[in-house]
């Protein structure tokens, strides 16, 4: 009989799970996500700076899956997981399954800040991002109309928080498009009030990259004109205000929050299986601590078995990818008899851009900056969407955008639910 797994989560992992096993006969695949798409995170803050459509980095996996006569898709939200019957249930129905494969990714970490979570505005979906969009260009118009200057300064400061990749790529972002765009579509508003700082606890931007892409960052975003704020951290956010650990305070309606991320809640599994970060304990070939047939890839998991990365692997997309691909094969070896392959990561590097024309780049033996940087950093982020379509859309879409320097999709739109059906 076939073998039914059950995937949770359409990311980075469980999008190339299915690929590495579609049309295997042995198999009967269930991909069990709460949207209907696929997406792709790392340009999620393009969309939420109305560079780029939402449809330009999302997929409808009924459509991807049109074609793989193995794989059945249900949309729904995960509750909890109950290994002795080998079900898991959702708000939509249960499953059972013969292998749960978990690759729900992470959420956005408040590290305990009541009000941080629930004023600032985090990044991690595709609804975030449009929400954000809508937040910063409400009040750039509200902005446009106020005549007190205390309010017009706190509508048109931004403060991001979190100086890693997602955090340098907003920002810069952000201050090119203020330079572009604002002077030229908001004249009632005095630029002069406007300030956008990017706030880290660590000494450095970009801290698990290069000196050299660390010092790029830092000098290309002071010189944009962003405010950088090291060895602070966030600690509350009262009344418009961010509440910093040195004791001062800015002044702000958006306070962005890119700081941090934690593992998706998994309830049913063994606390014994649950790590640091609430990521998901694993063995060698991803099979979770304490349960059977029951296996993690990608962010949520912690792995840390393989010697180069002793204390886990970096929450990376290639990560996610390179574990999925050998979870296929182990898959398949197990139904040949086949002895098991361990995983071990092939650090590929990372990248991030600053700003237009300019991008970091760290490889494994080398790193380098600058346009080369930037072209390599359009032309990586292309290969790994889904369908050829999207590639194109978005390779046209960017080589508009970066010659005109203005996006033309800054639209407020607001969804609207019917309520007179009951």
């Amino acid at each position: 009989m076939k073998k039914h797994i059950v995937i949770v989560g359409g990311g980075f992992a469980g999008i190339n799970l299915i690929k590495s096993l579609k049309n295997d006969k042995r198999f009967r695949i269930t991909l069990v996500d709460k949207n209907n798409y696929h997406f792709f995170p790392p340009l999620i803050y393009q969309v939420a700076t109305s560079f780029i459509q939402a449809s330009n980095i999302s997929y409808p996996f009924r459509r991807l899956f049109s074609n793989y006569k193995n794989v059945n898709f249900h949309m729904g939200s995960l509750l909890k997981v109950i290994p002795e019957s080998k079900t898991i249930e959702t708000d939509t129905g249960s499953l059972t399954y013969d292998y749960l494969v978990v690759a729900l990714g992470t959420e956005s970490n408040f590290f305990g800040m009541e009000n941080v979570q629930r004023c600032s505005l985090p990044m991690k979906s595709i609804e975030e991002a449009l929400y954000l969009r809508n937040h910063m260009l409400l009040n750039l118009e509200e902005a446009a109309r106020n005549k007190d200057v205390t309010q017009a300064q706190k509508l048109q400061n931004i403060v991001i928080a979190g100086g890693g990749p997602t955090g340098v790529e907003l920002a810069g972002m952000l201050a090119e498009m203020g330079n572009y765009i604002a002077k030229k579509e908001y004249p009632e508003i005095k630029l002069s009030f406007s300030n956008l700082y990017l706030i880290d606890a660590m000494p450095t931007l970009l801290g698990p990259m290069s000196e050299t892409a660390q010092k790029t960052a830092y000098d290309t975003l002071k010189n944009l004109g962003v405010k950088i704020i090291l060895n602070v951290s966030v600690k509350d956010y009262v009344d418009s205000k961010v509440i910093l650990s040195d004791g001062s305070s800015i002044e702000t309606e958006t306070l962005i929050w890119t700081s941090g991320v934690i593992g998706r809640e998994v309830p049913g599994l063994p606390e014994e299986s649950i790590g640091k970060g609430r990521r998901i304990l694993v063995d060698a070939y991803n099979k979770v601590e304490g349960t059977k047939n029951i296996y993690a890839v990608g962010d949520i998991c912690l792995q840390l078995t393989d010697e180069n990365f002793p204390k886990g692997h970096p929450q990376l997309a290639q990560v996610a990818i390179q574990q999925a691909k050998n979870l296929a094969e182990n898959f398949k070896r197990i139904e040949d008899e086949k002895v098991l392959v361990p995983f071990s990561y092939n650090d590929k590097g990372s990248m991030a851009i600053i700003s237009k024309y300019n991008a970091v780049v760290d490889l494994p033996k080398f790193s380098f900056k600058g346009f080369t940087a930037w072209l390599t950093w359009l032309f990586i982020h292309i290969i790994p969407l889904v369908g050829f379509r999207s590639k194109i859309r978005l390779a046209l879409d960017w080589f508009r955008l970066f010659i005109t320097n203005n996006p033309s999709i800054r639209l407020i739109l607001y969804p609207k639910r019917n309520t007179s059906k009951q």
